[in-house]
């Protein structure tokens, strides 16, 4: 059934727009402007079009590594739901092979009962660098072997990314994946920057969370980091927490990157959308302390991080512009993605969020459905 609106403020993904009228019907955007039908209902606030994160590793108490099911994409979908995120890549860190199989099924099963936002599978791992493990388990670290490589291959996964280190995987092999139709990010690797230009030569489009868990930029070598601000046609992820990285290395990497090639993720971890303070990972426990999780080996274990959240912090920390955080976590992601959301626009899916102007989520609606909103 059409549904119509007036919204007060409307960001397209481009511009801004005030007192626009809009239509949906059939899960996407009919039209935008114009006079407004007849019953429209009145939108106070900013219309903006859906986050889109493609780093989740958990969210409303459901972690995917510890629990690989329908059920806890569900709940993290719900709980990401809450602060804007209309669509994510769930992400599985490095793990046995067995858990990246049930991994695998349970998204396959998720897109088919069409849970909401669920976009496809993010495999960080296995084939990682030691020394750049972060609280990835080195035991879990291995070469691509054919087993992955078989699920990889999936054609029921919907969009299919895998982060690996370019040390450790041949230019021949990234080429093989991107073949496969899988979006090849580079992280968690010590590489140099010969070996990290081969792995973007062959194919490889993305930086996992720029500057962690990477070989940095030096004098007589642009290592990982170097490289990843230098490739022009690359996407850089950032963990706008204030923890992973500061201010002014965010504003660096908008400076060094061309526009549109920034986006915002969170590398959420279970307690997202939760009131738990901890959980287990491996064998380790994972606390929360403030917004900083900590692991009992001590390193930073994930983030505790909301989409609509890193937006407000990337615009009251590096002074971007409303609009355009609203892009780097909505639009450019869906680029890096090859999606068309992102957009209010007529065709786009109606993948939309509605906040105040303190930047708190309202309402959120996914593909014409209203999945979130403060008021029930």
């Amino acid at each position: 059934m059409a549904q119509a609106f007036i919204a007060q403020q409307l960001f397209d993904g481009e511009q801004l727009h005030r007192e626009v009228a809009l239509t949906v019907d059939d899960g996407k955007v009919v039209s935008v402007g114009g006079a407004p039908a007849a019953g429209a209902v009145r939108l106070e606030g900013l219309l903006a079009p859906g986050l889109i994160d493609i780093q989740v590793n958990g969210g409303g108490g459901a972690l995917f590594n510890n629990d690989t099911s329908v059920n806890a994409l569900c709940k993290m979908s719900a709980a990401h739901a809450r602060f804007g995120t209309t669509g994510f890549m769930p992400t599985l860190i490095t793990d046995q092979v067995d858990v990246m199989q049930k991994a695998a099924d349970a998204v396959s099963a998720a897109l088919t009962e069409g849970v909401p936002g669920v976009l496809g599978v993010h495999f960080e791992g296995p084939h990682l660098s030691a020394p750049k493990k972060g609280t990835h388990e080195e035991k879990f670290i291995r070469p691509l072997s054919e087993e992955e490589l078989a699920i990889y291959a999936r054609d029921d996964l919907g969009l299919k990314m895998v982060t690996l280190a370019p040390e450790n995987v041949s230019p021949e092999d990234i080429a093989k994946l991107v073949s496969l139709g899988v979006k090849v990010c580079l992280g968690h690797s010590n590489a140099d920057g010969k070996t990290a230009a081969a792995a973007v030569a062959a194919g490889a489009t993305g930086f996992t969370h720029l500057y962690n868990a990477m070989s940095p930029l030096h004098s007589r070598d642009p290592g990982m980091v170097g490289t990843a601000l230098i490739s022009d046609g690359c996407w850089c992820g950032l963990i706008a927490d204030g923890h992973h990285v500061s201010p002014e290395t965010m504003i660096l990497a908008m400076k060094a990157k061309p526009r549109g090639k920034v986006v915002l993720v969170t590398d959420a971890m279970s307690l997202v959308g939760s009131d738990e303070m901890s959980f287990p990972l491996f064998e380790r426990i994972v606390t929360r302390d403030g917004d900083k999780l900590t692991s009992t080996t001590g390193e930073l274990a994930g983030s505790h991080l909301d989409m609509i959240g890193a937006v407000r912090n990337i615009r009251d920390w590096c002074g971007v512009e409303l609009t355009e955080a609203l892009r780097m976590a909505g639009l450019y992601p869906a680029e890096f993605l090859g999606t068309d959301a992102g957009r209010i626009v007529a065709g786009a899916p109606a993948d939309m969020i509605l906040v105040d102007d303190k930047l708190q989520v309202q309402k959120t609606w996914i593909g014409g459905k209203e999945v979130f909103s403060v008021s029930e």
